[in-house]
């Protein structure tokens, strides 16, 4: 009887080890943790395990441009990113990451599989508006087709973000911070263009790339 207490003994403090150990830590200000664990384990509560979030207020991570993600996290760190989801959420979690594990975090990411459309069933018209703004831009308004920067495809590149499949609700909020605000200092390219997009235009193209056509 002696005997099955000690092994049981050793069984909860192993495990209770192995749940504390640096591969399963949630311990931001230690460098020493692996960035897929940060991921995994802290991330995720928020973006999902694989970066495909299913709440419309935190953006889908999969598939994501490293080096935009990773520019994106250094001006979360720097304070930089003044919209209220990087105050509120990311600058404590980003104040401490090293360079090393930011781009961990986006090597992990950017592998991942990218999210698949929510077919949320956008109506015929508005995803028809959607698609000219994407493509054409609004030369009314000398406002330049999405797709020049973020390619064809949505997928974007080092300096731009992917767009494809992206939650709609979170794009027009970002459209609107960089038309309205001053949150996002580093998108002086966005705030050019968004600057006389119109609610409509916001919510057409964003609904459009939530929604966004295989190819």
């Amino acid at each position: 009887m002696k005997y099955s207490s000690i092994v049981l003994a050793i069984g909860v403090v192993a495990l209770s080890a192995g749940c504390s150990s640096i591969d399963r830590s949630r311990d931001l200000a230690n460098p020493k943790v692996r960035a897929e664990t940060l991921a995994q384990q802290v991330c995720s509560l928020c973006h999902g395990v694989n970066g495909q979030s299913i709440n419309p207020n935190f953006p889908n991570l999969a598939a994501q441009q490293p080096s935009y993600f990773m520019a994106q996290m250094k001006e979360f760190r720097g304070h930089n990113r003044l919209d209220p989801a990087g105050f509120e959420y990311m600058w404590g979690l980003s104040r401490s990451l090293t360079d090393e594990q930011i781009k961990g975090l986006a090597d992990y990411f950017s592998k991942q599989p990218p999210a698949a459309s929510p077919s949320s069933g956008t109506e015929a018209v508005k995803a028809a508006a959607g698609k000219s703004i994407f493509e054409s831009g609004v030369p009314d308004k000398n406002i330049p087709p999405c797709g020049a920067c973020h390619g064809p495809l949505a997928e974007g590149n080092e300096q731009f973000p992917r767009l494809a499949h992206q939650h709609a609700d979170y794009l027009v909020k970002q459209l609107m911070v960089f038309q309205r605000t001053d949150e996002r200092p580093e998108g002086s390219v966005m705030k050019t263009i968004a600057h006389d997009l119109t609610p409509k235009n916001m919510e057409d193209v964003a609904a459009y790339l939530q929604d966004f056509p295989a190819r």
